[in-house]
């Protein structure tokens, strides 16, 4: 093993389809499920441009059957945690094939932020993650009850 390197993954993202759940010859559960996050950026002209990067995401054992399998599903907010994974097959042709994904860590590998309330991914707003404004009442707020 190389000192001095690091492959850790984190991700926040949804889910834009329900995982698959899949069991192994031995009984151990598999979770395949991708995540997608975007970015957005200015070009040169002052517009607004955006793109989503959908990551192949792949859990084992008890994080895929206890966690994954009973609450996430199509359109949930998910922080993840693994590492990079690269597999490497042949084709019909014989061609080398590549996919990276992530597979997340046994402990902790995943948390859910929210849930697709109202039907999914599309109706859960895309890729909007901005935070809403809180409706609560500060009117009553001081300068004694400030932390800082």
């Amino acid at each position: 093993m190389a000192k001095g390197t690091v492959n850790k993954v984190t991700l926040i993202g949804r889910l834009g389809q329900d995982p698959e759940i899949r069991f192994s010859g031995d009984g151990k559960a598999i979770a395949s499920f991708s995540v997608a996050t975007n970015e957005s950026w200015k070009n040169k002209n002052g517009e607004i441009q955006e793109r989503t990067e959908w990551t192949k995401c792949t859990a084992f054992g008890g994080t895929a059957e206890k966690y994954i399998q009973p609450y996430v599903k199509k359109g949930s907010l998910v922080y993840i945690e693994g590492s990079l994974k690269t597999d490497k097959w042949q084709d019909k042709d014989g061609n080398d094939k590549y996919s990276t994904g992530v597979v997340l860590n046994n402990f902790g590998g995943i948390q859910i932020l929210g849930g697709g309330e109202g039907g999914g991914y599309e109706r859960a707003g895309g890729m909007d993650q901005t935070p809403k404004t809180s409706e609560e009442n500060t009117s009553q707020v001081t300068e004694d009850d400030l932390p800082f």
